[in-house]
């Protein structure tokens, strides 16, 4: 039976969890200011560096003597670097529910083999967190880039704790209102709600991660590349835009112009109205189509950035197969793509809806969506 497509398209049909679509405004020309062919320990550099740094502690909020640092290798480089130079002090709590979390786990108990509990849970579930230990160090994910599940916010991080709290927030920040006077580490990078280009990650310190830093030596060596601290003390020219190896101006340039986007439609509040539009679009689609569920079990850690699906339809024989096809027939159309699941994760589909997605490309994709679950059970 021939299923009918369609007749409006997204004017956009990239919906790819990170690599993130670019602001809706972007362009190549409006690059052309970055000081290529420069050094960027030049002055226009390290000025293009430092503006990055304050502009994100304008648009987040970010308390005046919390540090923040531009360093290499994305969200994972910056989260690799705070695990390397603070864990091992005292017991660490390891929290995952989804791939990215899980990552962590291994690195702190088979890489650096920390004295460390590991409190997982299956995709589209979240870890007990009202049975965390703060006199511990934890580490966690916010947002669960792989499972769509984020932790709510009946999330309680006591201000009296003795542990340092590690947040892998690269699929929650400029989406969600994070709580800084909670948060001892923060890491992201640009790719993911800001649209930025790769290989550039934003660490974040509070006063106790910087005294921790300068009154713990871990057990073992720290590579060039990881090294925050020098005789003792805080390498200050880090979280100045004097980064440890060679940025590219071109990626700094355009996360400049993402930044200046994110205040042209009301800053934080306005970034984090615009992914829950998003997300109330697909939310308004799941409710009135019974073969689609979300993978996050729990309403109230439905992730609004990296929305993951499922399909429930018991003609569906082989789940990994079908959701690949319906993928693949967005994506010949060119209505949607890159939105098949992460590899580690179950089936179906994962819809980025972070702050760079406009509304009407979602409710344009959507009926596309329904014409492939169609066309494809019917094939």
């Amino acid at each position: 039976m021939a299923i009918t497509p369609p007749d409006i398209r997204p004017t956009n049909p990239r919906f790819s969890s990170g690599p993130c679509a670019k602001p809706p405004t972007f362009d190549l020309a409006k690059l052309s200011d970055a000081p290529l062919g420069r050094s960027h320990r030049a002055a226009p550099g390290k000025a293009k560096l430092l503006a990055a740094i304050e502009q994100t502690r304008e648009i987040l909020g970010i308390p005046d003597d919390y540090k923040i640092g531009i360093v290499p290798a994305s969200d994972t480089g910056a989260y690799e670097m705070a695990m390397w130079n603070l864990l091992g002090e005292r017991h660490v709590e390891m929290l995952a529910w989804e791939s990215f979390g899980a990552g962590w786990v291994t690195d702190a108990l088979k890489q650096l083999k920390v004295d460390a509990t590991e409190k997982t849970a299956p995709y589209g579930e979240i870890v007990d967190l009202g049975g965390v230990n703060f006199d511990n160090d934890v580490c966690f994910t916010y947002n669960g880039t792989t499972s769509g599940v984020r932790v709510p916010a009946s999330f309680d991080i006591p201000a009296d704790r003795a542990g340092l709290t590690l947040c892998d927030a690269t699929s929650a920040a400029f989406a969600m209102d994070l709580p800084w006077d909670r948060l001892d580490v923060t890491t992201f990078s640009w790719q993911k709600v800001l649209g930025g280009e790769a290989a550039h990650g934003m660490l974040i310190l509070s006063p106790r991660a910087v005294e921790r830093l300068e009154n713990y030596t871990p057990a073992w060596p720290l590579p060039k590349i990881f090294r925050l601290t020098k005789g003792g003390k805080l390498i200050e020219g880090i979280f100045r835009g004097e980064t440890i190896n060679t940025p590219s101006m071109l990626c700094v340039e355009d996360y400049l112009f993402a930044l200046e986007w994110a205040k042209s439609v009301g800053g934080l509040k306005g970034m984090i109205a615009r992914a829950d539009a998003n997300t109330a679009a697909i939310n308004a689609f799941v409710e009135t189509h019974d073969w689609l569920d979300f993978l996050a079990v729990d309403p109230e850690t439905r992730s609004n950035t990296s929305v993951c699906l499922k399909f429930n339809d018991e003609r569906i024989t082989d789940g990994a197969a079908f959701a690949k096809a319906v993928a693949k027939r967005l994506a010949d159309e060119n209505v949607a793509l890159d939105i098949g699941a992460y590899r580690d994760a179950p089936a179906g589909l994962r819809i980025w809806c972070g702050a760079t997605v406009e509304t009407s490309d979602i409710e344009a994709m959507l009926p596309w969506l329904d014409w492939a679950f169609n066309a494809e059970i019917n094939a």
